[in-house]
């Protein structure tokens, strides 16, 4: 019996407990609810929260932290199958952009190549450069196009800013260039300024020479040399490069000009074969190339 009335008191008290919990809550809402933000249960709020703030900071980095660590493994652990289609992506991607850079270099060969002949108001046909001559006494270059494309034999040949040679040969599909500094080649030239006539021959050295000039022949380094015309070996008047050196001769002789090519045929990978010049843009249009 007394172990009876002891079990009725341990479930009552309980009871109790919840039942001044549940006032004190009641009270606690209440009193909140009521007091302005100064009042005792905001400021034992806002202390609370500045002690958990940092626990909650350290909670965070560490749950990042795991994560770093579980995408490590999961990359560490990736399959053989994986790392080889990521390695295939990224050459495919380096193709890509080698291609992209190929094909700008090379619009940007070919409006060098517009603006030459929109400045000379030439009729040409444009040609690629697929075979240069290792030689020295043997300077020239083949190009892709021939016969079949209105290519004769004689015609001269530009680069992007100056004559680089005249067609050797014609096949019905290629052609081959003999380039200006041959020792074979002979151009009729003239200084631009002074209005001198000569003949640019090339050279075993690869330089070019400007000869049989007049004795009275007014020619001075950054002269620019044209084609003159004569002989009707090159179309007159495109710019053909400009005086780089004169040495006076002695007991008479005649003096000694190098010129400079405006254009460096071993650098060049397109062409135009000119079929007629309509005509040059103001008679400093070779000037104007040569200070460019």
């Amino acid at each position: 019996m007394a172990f009876h009335n002891q079990n009725k008191g341990g479930a009552f008290a309980p009871r109790v407990l919840f039942v001044v919990l549940l006032v004190v809550s009641i009270v606690l809402v209440t009193v909140y609810s009521r007091e302005g933000e100064q009042g005792p249960l905001h400021i034992a709020q806002n202390v609370v929260s500045d002690v958990i703030a940092p626990l909650n900071f350290l909670g965070a980095g560490a749950s990042a932290g795991t994560e770093g660590v579980a995408d490590a493994v999961s990359d560490a652990t990736a399959d053989e199958s994986t790392l080889s289609a990521l390695k295939e992506s990224n050459a495919e991607l380096r193709e890509l952009v080698a291609q992209a850079e190929e094909y700008r270099q090379e619009a940007q060969r070919l409006q060098g190549l517009l603006d030459l002949t929109d400045r000379y108001a030439i009729d040409g046909i444009a040609a690629r450069i697929v075979g240069k001559s290792s030689t020295a006494w043997n300077q020239t270059v083949s190009i892709d196009a021939g016969r079949a494309d209105g290519v004769e034999a004689g015609m001269t040949v530009m680069g992007t800013s100056g004559v680089i040679g005249q067609i050797a040969s014609v096949g019905e599909h290629s052609s081959v260039v003999r380039l200006l500094t041959d020792s074979q080649s002979g151009a009729a030239a003239m200084v631009q300024s002074s209005r001198a006539q000569g003949i640019v021959r090339g050279s075993l050295e690869g330089l070019l020479f400007l000869e049989n000039l007049e004795e009275d022949a007014q020619v001075a380094v950054g002269d620019v040399v044209i084609t003159s015309g004569l002989g009707g070996s090159y179309t007159s008047g495109l710019i053909i490069g400009t005086v780089v050196r004169v040495d006076e001769g002695e007991g008479g002789s005649s003096a000694t000009v190098v010129v400079s090519p405006n254009d460096d045929p071993s650098a060049l990978e397109e062409v135009v074969v000119v079929r007629s010049v309509g005509g040059v843009e103001g008679s400093d249009a070779g000037e104007e190339d040569a200070e460019q």
